[in-house]
Parts: C-alpha cells; sequence; structure tokens
C-alpha cells in the first residue's frame, strides 16, 4: 500500500508539472507559418477600433471572484455557484505600436519581444446561484420566478456587451475557448487572445474559464471534480448564446481536460435536443469542435462520441493528437487507460467499432495527427508537446485555416496528407508555403 500511495503521488506530481499552464509573464505564441505568406493580409479589412495592440475579450466563469492586493478582481480556483460575465483586454505588447505588431506577426525572427499583459479584467453582470429552486406545478416544471428573472436579465446583459462587439466583425460568428487542467484565468485569456489576433480578428472571442488551478500534489484531483462541476454551466451557457439571434455560427476551442468538459456538456445537450426532436446542429448552431490533446480514455471517448453521435452535432469535428505528448502518455499510465488516450490516437489504436464507424460514417470527423517534428521542437512552452495546438507553427496554422477559411482537410486550402479513413498528418513545414516562406 505504501509503494502504490507513492507511486500515486509521484505520478499525480509528473502530471502536473507536465499538464500546467504557463503562469506569470508570457511571450505571444510563435508566428503560424500561415502568416509568412505575402500573398495573404489577415487584418487588411480589420474595423479601425480592432487595429490596436489591445485583444478584447468576454469571459463567462464560474471561478469564485476574489480580490488581489491592490483590490482588484481577480478569479482563482475556487468554485462559484453562480455564473459572471464580463470583459477583459489582453495586450500583445504595451509598449510596441499596432504596426510593430503586425511586423512580429509576420515573421518567425521577431526583433522585439511580444510579452502578454492581463488587464481591466470586468464583471459585467452576475447571474443568480444555480440550481434555481422549483416546483412543478401543473404537471410542468417552473422556477422560483424573482430569480429565473433575475437569469434571464442576465442573460441579456451579456447578449447586449456581444451585440457591440459583433458590429465590429462581418462574421457573426463566437469563438469560445476552454481550457484545461491546472490554467489559470490569465492562461485562458492568452491562448485566446493570441490566437484569436493570429485568425485576423474575427468574430466575437469568449473564454469559458472553469475553476482550475488547485495548488500541490492534489491538484489534478480536485480539477478533475472542478471539470465535472462545471458542466451544467457550460450546458447553460452554450444554450442560451445559441439562442441570440444575432450570433450565426459558433466555434469551440477545448484543450487537454477542457475537451471532456466540452464533450460531456455537448453530450447532455445532443441527447437533450434529439429526445425532443431537434437537430442539435441546427439548435446550437455549433459550427466546428475542435479537441486539442484530448485528456480523454480512449473507450470513454469511443462511447461519447461514436455510442452518442456526437460528431453529428457539428458542422466539423475535429481532434488533434499526437504520439509525442508526453502529458497525455502520463495520464494513461496514472489512470491505467486499457488502451491509451484520445490526445496520443493512432491509426493502429483504433478499435474495431471505431473503424466501422469510419468507414461508414458521413459526418465530417477528422483526426489529425502531429508527429512533433523538428520545427516545433524550438516553440516556446512545447517541452512537453502537450500545447502544440498554439505552439507549433504548422499545427496552428490548420487551426487558423480551418477557422477562418472554413475549410476541410485536404489539398489544396489545407494540405494535411491523408493517411486513410480519417486519419490525416501535419507535414514538416506545413502549410509549404513555398521557397522563402
Amino acid at each position: 500500500m505504501l509503494n502504490l500511495n507513492r507511486n500515486l503521488g509521484v505520478g499525480l506530481v509528473c502530471l502536473a508539472l507536465m499538464l500546467a499552464g504557463c503562469s506569470g509573464a508570457r511571450k505571444m505564441m510563435p508566428t503560424p507559418n500561415v502568416h509568412l505568406d505575402e500573398n495573404r493580409d489577415f487584418y487588411g479589412e480589420l474595423h479601425p477600433r480592432l487595429k490596436t495592440t489591445e485583444v478584447p475579450l468576454y469571459f463567462v466563469t464560474d471561478r469564485a471572484p476574489e480580490q488581489d492586493e491592490q483590490g482588484n478582481l481577480r478569479y482563482g480556483y475556487g468554485r462559484s455557484n453562480s455564473l459572471a460575465f464580463g470583459s477583459a483586454v489582453v495586450d500583445l505588447g504595451r509598449n510596441i505600436t499596432w504596426e510593430e505588431l503586425l511586423e512580429a506577426s509576420r515573421t518567425q525572427l521577431r526583433l522585439k519581444s511580444v510579452n502578454l499583459e492581463l488587464r481591466d479584467v470586468k464583471e459585467i453582470v452576475r447571474g443568480p446561484g444555480t440550481p434555481l429552486p422549483y416546483a412543478k406545478i401543473d404537471g410542468k416544471i417552473v422556477e422560483r420566478p424573482d430569480l429565473a428573472k433575475q437569469n434571464k436579465d442576465a442573460i441579456q446583459a451579456f447578449r447586449r456587451a456581444m451585440i457591440e462587439q459583433l458590429e465590429l466583425t462581418p462574421r457573426k460568428e463566437v469563438f469560445i475557448f476552454i481550457h484545461g487542467y491546472h490554467n489559470t484565468f490569465a492562461d485562458a485569456a492568452f491562448a485566446m487572445a493570441e490566437l484569436w489576433h493570429f485568425m485576423g480578428r474575427i468574430g466575437v472571442p469568449i473564454i469559458y474559464t472553469w475553476p482550475a488551478g488547485y495548488p500541490g500534489m492534489f491538484g489534478y484531483t480536485y480539477d478533475r471534480e472542478s471539470s465535472e462541476f462545471t458542466v451544467f454551466h457550460l450546458r447553460k451557457v452554450l444554450g442560451f448564446i445559441a439562442s441570440f439571434p444575432e450570433v450565426e455560427k459558433v466555434h469551440l476551442i477545448a484543450h487537454s481536460r477542457g475537451t471532456d468538459v466540452a464533450v460531456t456538456a455537448l453530450r447532455e445537450l445532443t441527447l437533450q435536443a434529439r429526445a425532443a426532436g431537434i437537430d442539435p446542429q441546427e439548435k446550437y448552431k455549433i459550427h466546428n469542435i475542435i479537441l486539442a490533446a484530448p485528456d480523454l480514455d480512449l473507450q470513454v471517448a469511443e462511447q461519447r462520441m461514436v455510442g452518442d453521435r456526437l460528431a453529428e452535432t457539428a458542422k466539423r469535428f475535429t481532434i488533434y493528437t499526437s504520439p509525442k505528448d508526453k502529458a497525455i502518455g502520463i495520464a494513461a499510465k496514472l489512470f491505467a487507460s486499457p488502451r491509451g488516450r484520445l490526445g496520443t490516437l493512432g491509426m493502429e489504436q483504433l478499435p474495431e467499432t471505431v473503424t466501422k464507424d469510419m468507414e461508414y460514417s458521413t459526418a465530417n470527423f477528422a483526426v489529425v495527427n502531429f508527429s512533433g517534428a523538428k520545427d516545433a521542437t524550438q516553440s516556446q512552452g512545447d517541452r512537453y508537446g502537450h500545447s502544440y495546438f498554439r505552439d507549433a507553427p504548422t499545427v496552428s496554422s490548420d487551426v487558423v485555416l480551418m477557422l477562418r477559411d472554413d475549410l476541410d482537410p485536404g489539398p489544396p486550402g489545407r494540405p494535411l496528407e491523408s493517411l486513410g479513413l480519417k486519419f490525416w498528418r501535419v507535414p514538416p513545414g506545413y502549410p509549404n508555403m513555398g521557397p522563402g516562406q
């Protein structure tokens, strides 16, 4: 028993080190290769208010609010039963100009360091505590009227704020980032800000940030249960955002442990919609679901995605995997996943049921494999091969091409290498811009 506890402790510590987000000061992610193409201008038609080093973000969180030493609002790892809706600003280089940021966004060799800074975190509105008290009246479930009204008013306040941002872009779309284990509020804000910037600042960027980041050896176990706690709230958020008539498409980008949060919430919404005879894709307006480095047991993922036909809930369903992901590798050992974890999935690991489903299915589903090519090994923060969706210029290019240009995998737009079935590989130098690029 002593050896078992010691091994568990060592495993949790290793996992904590590997899956932890980059806290504190952070530099902007490496420039995606697609931005090296001199024939493309990602920012030429931007609204003047968006041509700034400041990135305006919206957030939804069930982290408990706190105050720092100066009395400023911040969010830690504590849980809140009420959802807060707010705004924040991420500065992509506070001491540089817009023109200098553009130059840094078009090269792999930056003359000036682009340091990220989070500021102006503000709550726009906070909803009532959940779940709302209810009663069964005349055979119908009725929530307590005063709290139901407070909830509705909070949703409408958030909607009005989003409309202001939607007016600045012709793309009436929202991009929701769901972070992983041990990530802070700032980690999530930085990841969404830089990704949205390289997408060309289209649509509205939102971070859904849940109570992660508990310190110490048992941080992973706390965060796992927080990921279960937050599913109810995410389900509500996806429902009300889809109800906004101003929003035409919703894109979900989930990373690491956040993929379990996203998949579980979507599964419940899907089953609910189908039980009512409604097409979940149409109801929830979900265009893209991206699972990056998913920290999910392969057999659990199989039950949810194949068994519950989750791929049909989105117009396009994409999973990024890597056999070189050390963090997912140790998670597979720690939790004794019989067939491994989804985040390292390769064709050789496919269960027969999944193989048959991929051969027969007409869903727009893809597994994109990143082998850890040489061009990613020098990327900042990718020592464990777990954050390659933002740290590898090849993979981030594919994410940009998918979300900005609305492209399916394959040449000419996304020249991934087909491996058969619905598997693809990210080749070195992708997307092969040509000599000198």
